[in-house]
């Protein structure tokens, strides 16, 4: 199978869409990685996209030389566009806003972020997510869950220490939730104890990957750029060195699924084993720590549904949903039409990009009554679109409820006063809701 980073054509920014029957309104960039800095999720914003212009076209600066697209942000249209993976396609431009040859950065991290599983089309995508499954079976996950209880303990044992030398306060990302998703991941891959504060700290150097090389005039320290480009380096090494490995002396685990897949018979091509190591370090860790820090604010801004839980424990199978469809840790997720379709009344013309905004859909009042509000007690809560839907619906979802649910009942078990202060940081990302910082009060 040929690399799809040989595949893919550069894009520019030259192309005019012949249709276009909204105006988007002003107040907010969705191509501005630094305004997402400042807000997070653009709520307000997305309301007046859903309501004025649902199918809006969005046109790059001409020194920004990547394609337009079509922002979608009511539900009905994210949804429809998602499960039609056959017409709207991930493996034609990739599924991230843009790809250039003359972006800035390591060629091997542009050529990774598009040789994995989640820019693939059928016949391929389907068959590689299968080999993976039985790493995301109930049977798996409820094992798995014990192991996850006992570091959801240790975790908070070092929270309640930290907290008690400054005034009972603690920054929840980089004492917990950081580490929550990186201790499941690995105990899944099978990536040695000592080797696992390596992947946080490239964590933190992927989810800074777009703004450093999304503009070269960033006034951005010579020297911070140096260690980035020694740490993705360092990523790419020690990921080749243990998928390597993994084919010579497998074992029971996922790295050992990864490093054995084939396709046509063949095993994947290293350029896809740097592909997957990429997409495990991003996707398997940034979305549910994004996912728990969100949940703890949330819960913080609606007292009376924290209460509810602490009445009645039960409930947090409940709570899940509803905080994943408010915290919505994937902000979108890019597509390429192959034929000619239509949204909310807009044409969409083939070889078009495609944005579907999931922060968007999740609060359309026409699907979520009063959206901003959390309700526990939502009764279509499940309908939430934070995983995708379709072929390409998060792999592991299974395990990303799993970690939300048992830790939220032993944080509150533990900690029923814990509070968010309001203190608090985004990563500059307009591709996933990157709270890189949130100080919480254990209230004892």
């Amino acid at each position: 199978m040929q690399a799809l980073s040989n595949t893919i054509q550069a894009e520019d920014n030259s192309y005019r869409p012949p249709h276009i029957n909204y105006q988007a309104p002003k107040g907010f960039d969705l191509m501005d990685i630094k305004a997402f800095e400042a807000v997070g999720q653009p709520h307000e914003y997305f309301h007046k996209l859903r309501e004025a212009a649902p199918v809006s076209w969005w046109q790059p600066p001409e020194t920004v030389d990547v394609a337009g697209f079509w922002s979608l942000t009511r539900y009905e249209d994210v949804k429809k566009c998602d499960l039609n993976a056959k017409d709207f396609s991930s493996q034609e431009g990739g599924i991230l806003m843009g790809y250039s040859e003359k972006s800035s950065g390591p060629k091997k991290l542009r050529a990774a972020a598009l040789d994995s599983l989640i820019n693939m089309d059928q016949p391929f995508h389907i068959p590689l997510r299968m080999a993976h499954r039985p790493f995301f079976t109930p049977d798996f996950v409820a094992e798995l869950q014990l192991r996850v209880q006992a570091e959801v303990d240790r975790l908070l044992d070092n929270i309640e220490a930290k907290a008690a030398k400054n005034d009972g306060k603690v920054d929840m990302v980089t004492n917990f939730s950081e580490w929550l998703p990186l201790f499941t991941l690995c105990e899944m891959l099978g990536i040695d104890k000592k080797d696992r504060p390596k992947i946080v700290r490239w964590m933190h150097y992927l989810e800074m990957a777009q703004y450093i090389t999304s503009d070269p005039d960033q006034n951005i320290s010579p020297l911070f750029v140096a260690k980035f480009l020694w740490n993705i380096r360092q990523m790419f090494k020690f990921g080749r060195k243990i998928l390597a490995d993994r084919r010579k002396n497998p074992r029971n685990d996922l790295l050992t699924v990864i490093a054995t897949a084939e396709v046509d018979g063949a095993p994947l091509d290293e350029t896809y084993l740097d592909g997957s190591w990429l997409l495990i370090i991003f996707a398997g860790n940034d979305t549910t720590r994004n996912s728990l820090s969100g949940t703890m604010r949330l819960l913080t801004q609606f007292p009376e549904q924290k209460q509810m839980l602490l009445d009645e424990p039960a409930l947090m199978s409940k709570l899940v949903p509803e905080a994943l469809r408010m915290v919505s840790p994937v902000m979108y997720m890019r597509r390429t039409a192959k034929v000619e379709a239509e949204f909310s009344g807009q044409k969409v013309m083939p070889g078009e990009k495609v944005v579907m905004w999931y922060g968007a859909a999740n609060r359309d009042p026409e699907v979520f009554d009063n959206p901003d509000q959390m309700d526990i007690h939502r009764a279509n809560a499940g309908d939430h679109l934070a995983f995708g839907t379709g072929p390409h619906v998060c792999l592991g979802q299974r395990i990303a409820i799993m970690q939300l649910e048992t830790a939220y009942k032993q944080i509150l078990d533990r900690f029923p006063n814990i509070s968010w202060t309001g203190n608090q940081r985004h990563a500059p990302s307009n591709f996933v809701h990157a709270i890189s910082h949130l100080e919480v009060d254990l209230g004892q």
